[in-house]
């Protein structure tokens, strides 16, 4: 049995991600929200919930305490295209945030799983099999923060023994969740703007590759890398993952 808490859990990722996490350990899984974005319909029908704000540290290790939480999925960021709108803010939530988490880990015994991104990755980072380790100099705060995130994931790992895991995610589409403002949102957001308005403008230049994945398969690259025998990662913070 496992008692998990996921910040973020109404965002792009974490409604589903709550969702599979309840299908598979039962109801032990805390929804951690912010007020104005309450959980709703299945998702607070279904198990626990609490007002959880990251840059609120107290009140992160309240909810890890109150709920005896063993594992924290750590969801809170502004995506991409938001964060440039931004950037302090999305520094304060992505960095603060996670130094906020990773210490209520520390002193609580925690693993912590924080997703990151292929915003990682910079102009002069080789684009065909990009390989693990390499060269990370992205130019975009959202990419800045979740750099930063590896970095500091790995020395909580290292320097203190909390089970810290991530994994670089591509863009991801899902047909529950409305676009939350991610570089690749476009490609959902072309249909509904079909239906609204009747035409949408793509602001990305013609001929550009942009990585994506199904939300179905990146939920489950979580849970299994959550699943797996820490003595067995080879890397922590963080793997690439690539799905058709």
């Amino acid at each position: 049995m496992k008692n998990v808490l996921v910040i973020g859990s109404t965002g792009q990722i974490g409604s589903e991600l709550t969702m599979k996490l309840r299908g598979i350990y039962g109801g032990n899984i805390v929804a951690g929200y912010i007020p104005g974005q309450e959980p709703k319909g299945e998702l607070l029908e279904s198990g626990p919930s609490a007002i959880v704000d990251i840059t609120n540290e107290q009140q992160i290790a309240e909810t890890v305490s109150k709920y005896k939480v063993d594992t924290i999925y750590n969801l809170a960021a502004l995506l991409s295209a938001v964060a440039e709108a931004k950037p302090q803010l999305a520094w304060k939530i992505g960095m603060g945030g996670l130094f906020n988490v990773l210490e209520v880990a520390r002193e609580m015994h925690c693993a912590v799983f924080t997703p990151s991104s292929i915003g990682v990755f910079g102009n002069n980072t080789p684009k065909d099999k990009t390989p693990q380790d390499t060269i990370r100099n992205p130019r975009t705060m959202y990419g800045v923060t979740k750099v930063s995130g590896e970095l500091l994931s790995d020395y909580y790992n290292i320097r203190f023994g909390v089970d810290t895991r991530s994994v670089r995610f591509p863009g991801l589409i899902s047909y529950v969740t409305l676009p939350g403002g991610g570089t690749t949102d476009y490609a959902v957001e072309i249909y509904y703007d079909a239906i609204r308005r009747g035409a949408f403008t793509c602001n990305v230049k013609a001929g550009t590759y942009m990585d994506m994945m199904y939300m179905p398969d990146a939920l489950n690259a979580v849970v299994q890398l959550m699943e797996a025998d820490p003595s067995r990662l080879k890397h922590r913070n963080s793997f690439n993952i690539a799905a058709m």
